[in-house]
């Protein structure tokens, strides 16, 4: 991740200003269920009228559906370490977050926190049986979700001519606070970081280890009108105003500055 001189990261204080205005997160309602090749943009682009500016926050599930990440229980054979860690559930469930880890990072039998091929730090390396379509399967996270944003956002572009941001998200834990809240695991259009190191604020202080995880703040709020149980798997900001461009890898944190690997 470039430093806090970067001009990748570098903002100004005019740019800062355009934080202070109203924002809207509005809920993409009546959505169907999403079936494997389903094109999410048109669903997207039908059920809501979308303005140039606008960041869209996608649950990831409806995304790794259209792309058919899901597995169907009966198809994995449980290997021993499966076994061994499912302390009573289904050793088939454990297999499939074992082969979706890069590393094992904690386990409490049946509780799994691994590290994802995209380097993510979650419970069950992102592998989740709720909201899937049918019983019995699990749903993954998506190959490259910033690849997946990409795709979303061009496509939104074509049917509907606005120029937007796309953000995937998912429902993370955080070390040392109760509850999930979502997050970004892919973008497009949107910077995902803002960095103020060297901005002042209104005491004169000149600030030195400030950066902004605005994507996951994005996810977050749309988290809100979106909800665990209401099936509404999108939703729009509008407001926001901020564009750019980056990577929600880029909200990773880089091994060597990882103080709790």
């Amino acid at each position: 991740m470039p430093g806090s001189g970067s001009p990748e990261f570098r903002t100004s204080n005019s740019l800062l200003q355009r934080f202070r205005g109203e924002l809207r997160v509005i809920p993409v309602e009546g959505l169907p269920e999403v079936r494997e090749g389903d094109d999410v943009a048109a669903l997207i682009a039908a059920a809501v009228a979308v303005e140039p500016g606008d960041v869209i926050v996608v649950a990831h599930k409806v995304v790794s559906k259209a792309e058919g990440r899901v597995v169907p229980l009966d198809d994995v054979e449980p290997s021993p370490q499966a076994r061994e860690l499912a302390a009573g559930e289904d050793p088939r469930r454990l297999e499939v977050i074992l082969r979706e880890s890069a590393r094992l990072v904690r386990t409490r039998p049946p509780l799994v926190i691994a590290e994802t091929r995209h380097g993510f730090v979650c419970a069950s390396a992102g592998v989740d049986a709720s909201n899937a379509a049918e019983p019995n399967t699990v749903v993954l996270l998506p190959e490259d979700p910033d690849a997946s944003a990409a795709r979303l956002r061009g496509r939104l572009l074509e049917l509907t001519g606005a120029g937007v941001a796309v953000i995937v998200s998912d429902s993370f834990g955080r070390a040392w606070r109760q509850g999930t809240t979502d997050v970004a695991i892919g973008c497009a259009g949107l910077q995902p970081l803002l960095d103020l190191n060297g901005e002042h604020d209104a005491a004169g202080y000149e600030l030195h280890a400030t950066v902004i995880a605005v994507a996951d703040e994005l996810a977050g709020a749309a988290e809100l009108v979106r909800g665990k149980l209401n099936r509404v798997p999108a939703a729009v900001i509008r407001g926001f105003g901020l564009g750019g461009e980056g990577t929600a890898r880029e909200l990773v944190m880089p091994p060597e500055r990882d103080l709790f690997r």
